[in-house]
């Protein structure tokens, strides 16, 4: 029994040994190293409408640079799910929506800006000027496709399974991972948990499961942090799920495609506040041989803007639907976009899109 246990001990150290998680070369790792060193005041902003993995990345690498002794602060364009609102150090977040000449001050002042989780400053909304026209150094981790920020370092990979685990592999390159707490370590893995769908899609990487595995050393509790993201919605939710998917959810026949839509009027006869639908897209895969999966939502402020989430399963490319019919992108099998019209002549675009994509759907 012994002898077993000194093995196991073993094989854990040689498989870390082998394990290549780094992310940069020699000299990006050495350039971020010495940007972060002659930067005093910090900003790390993330994408409009934050998701998991935009508000965990962006908390995780803050808390790893306040723990070497540097000002940072924490801006995000507006409201995040409540959903992520248990996560630590979110009340130290500055949305700009809500707070903006304080945020104008703050990046005015900043030396240096990480940009996380998105490729383009479009992406920032009512933030995109002031980010733009900042003097200060920029710093782009992110895994999008083609980045377009004018930056000193990018360091995209769009193979990753989320900026979460991009900001994993940076902090224990540099040499972070030994002095990283559970501050550090639930935003990260939470944010690789909603990215991925509950390690669902886009995470047969080896290499997740490894960073999982130092994660758990760190003392998170995987578990709770599950339930605290997908167990947290409130009676009003649930109520505007169920009808969504009982009495919204068209399913293309012969095509392997759904759809459902979202108005305005939906959303305030259930009380929507946002997260209430997140993940919601995902729900018709569940349906036997179903291949794709949209989700069309009215602004809820704004006249003619329609918010689209496209899923799908196995190689059927959704980002390049979202790109070809509703001005956006993102990944394979998880993208978004949106149209400035009315959601009726939404659901039509969508309607067209499946059709226009019927070979790949039903091969």
């Amino acid at each position: 029994m012994w002898r077993f246990c000194f093995v196991l001990s073993d094989f854990s150290v040689n498989f870390a040994s082998i394990m290549n998680i780094d992310l940069l070369t020699e000299a990006e790792a050495t350039l971020l190293k010495e940007i972060v060193a002659r930067s005093a005041s910090i900003v790390v902003c993330c994408h409009k409408s934050p998701d998991g993995d935009a508000i965990g990345s962006s908390l995780a690498w803050a808390e790893y640079l306040r723990s070497n002794g540097k000002q940072v602060t924490v801006i995000v364009p507006d409201a995040y799910p409540d959903f992520l609102q248990w996560l630590p150090n979110t009340e130290k977040i500055l949305r700009y929506d809500k707070h903006q000449q304080q945020a104008d001050d703050i990046i005015g002042q900043a030396d240096l800006i990480f940009c996380l989780d998105f490729n383009a400053t479009s992406r920032l909304d009512l933030m995109q000027q002031v980010i733009d026209n900042s003097a200060a150094s920029k710093v782009l981790i992110d895994h999008h496709l083609n980045p377009d920020i004018n930056t000193v370092l990018s360091v995209s990979h769009p193979e990753m399974s989320s900026t979460a685990e991009m900001v994993f592999r940076v902090i224990w390159q540099l040499g972070g991972f030994e002095a990283m707490d559970k501050k550090c370590a639930v935003p990260i893995y939470c944010g690789m948990m909603t990215d991925t769908g509950g390690f669902t899609y886009n995470s047969n990487s080896p290499e997740i499961f490894f960073i999982i595995s130092q994660l758990l050393t760190k003392g998170i509790n995987k578990d709770k942090i599950y339930r605290n993201v997908f167990n947290n919605y409130s009676q009003w939710a649930m109520r505007l799920r169920g009808y969504l998917i009982s009495q919204k959810m068209n399913v293309v026949a012969g095509m392997h495609a759904s759809y459902f839509s979202i108005s305005r009027h939906d959303m305030k006869r259930f009380h929507f506040i946002k997260g209430d639908v997140e993940g919601l897209v995902n729900e018709p895969l569940r349906i036997k041989g179903m291949r794709l999966s949209i989700s069309l939502r009215e602004d809820d402020r704004r006249d003619n803007v329609v918010w689209v989430s496209l899923r799908s399963v196995d190689d059927f490319p959704c980002n390049k639907m979202a790109e070809e019919f509703f001005n956006g992108g993102g990944h394979l099998n998880a993208s978004g976009g949106h149209l400035d019209c009315s959601l009726g002549e939404a659901v039509q675009i969508t309607q067209q899109a499946i059709a226009h994509y019927k070979d790949l759907l039903t091969r």
